[in-house]
């Protein structure tokens, strides 16, 4: 099995390439303002409050823009700390400046990458990052969820999110790296192809895309080695088989993991690899 700022989008999806860049973070200093707390129940971030938003990752639930509510695609996130914001809008990552005083949450321009994806993706993408973008946010903490909402009364709603477990997660690929280049996958195979880890059996199975595998796999170190995967052998057409071949390919050897929250990244030592997203 073979791995994974905005001016052009690329016309074709599955010719796709994605030239992977450096956001450049600025560096600011969270402060914390002199606002208090609203009361019980669901409250405004007061006095120190800054520190229930920061350094927690925020899946974004769903997003109303106009009074129109409409729900975050798989992958989207804000996650704050150290003076600066990260995050997915629901398809491409992205970095900015960010600055927490009491209960207002400001973020500085942002830079992000290039990958195109499908239609309703791309359109809460868009309303996304002009919510985050347009002015001062005001941050409420309820539990473990958050809402932002915009001056002009946009808001964000973010519940807080663990980190995944390289085992029993279903890890569905998203797309597959080469060196400093990422390529997002074909249309026809986007969601088909996942993995699991299962830490009694020592093994990972799951689907290439149109066939089933298993394999035996060990971890150790930060590496993961793999043995010659079996799979059922159904013909599927196209591109689903071009991408089935490029993962049986790299899902047979030694690959370096690194999780990052609720994604993983398997790297062989040829540079080339697959990124993945832990699903609920």
């Amino acid at each position: 099995m073979e791995p994974a700022p905005r001016p052009t989008r690329p016309t074709s999806m599955d010719k796709h390439r994605l030239t992977l860049t450096v956001l450049t973070l600025l560096p600011l200093a969270v402060a914390c303002g002199t606002d208090t707390g609203s009361g019980s129940g669901s409250s405004s971030v007061g006095t120190g409050g800054g520190s229930q938003v920061t350094g927690v990752h925020w899946r974004v639930d769903s997003l109303t823009t106009n009074g129109t509510a409409r729900s975050a695609p798989a992958g989207a996130y804000l996650l704050i700390e150290d003076g600066r914001a990260e995050g997915n809008y629901g398809c491409n990552g992205f970095g900015a400046s960010a600055t927490v005083r009491g209960d207002r949450v400001d973020l500085g321009p942002a830079r992000s990458t290039d990958m195109a994806c499908a239609k309703d993706p791309m359109a809460f993408e868009a309303s996304f990052s002009r919510t985050l973008a347009h002015g001062p946010l005001t941050a409420a903490v309820d539990r473990n969820r958050l809402t932002l909402t915009g001056e002009e009364g946009d808001r964000i709603h973010l519940t807080k999110e663990d980190d995944a477990s390289l085992y029993g997660t279903k890890w569905q690929v998203t797309s597959m790296v080469n060196g400093d280049v990422a390529s997002s996958l074909p249309e026809a195979a986007t969601g088909k192809a996942w993995f699991t880890f299962d830490r009694t059996a020592g093994t990972v199975s799951g689907s290439l895309g149109c066939n089933r595998f298993t394999a035996k796999a060990t971890v150790s170190d930060g590496r993961v080695t793999l043995g010659a995967p079996r799979a059922t052998r159904m013909m599927c057409d196209g591109s689903l088989m071009t991408t089935e071949r490029a993962l049986s390919t790299l899902l047979d050897g030694s690959l370096g993991y690194r999780i990052d929250h609720r994604d993983i990244t398997l790297t062989s030592e040829n540079g080339k690899g697959l990124t993945a997203t832990a699903k609920p």
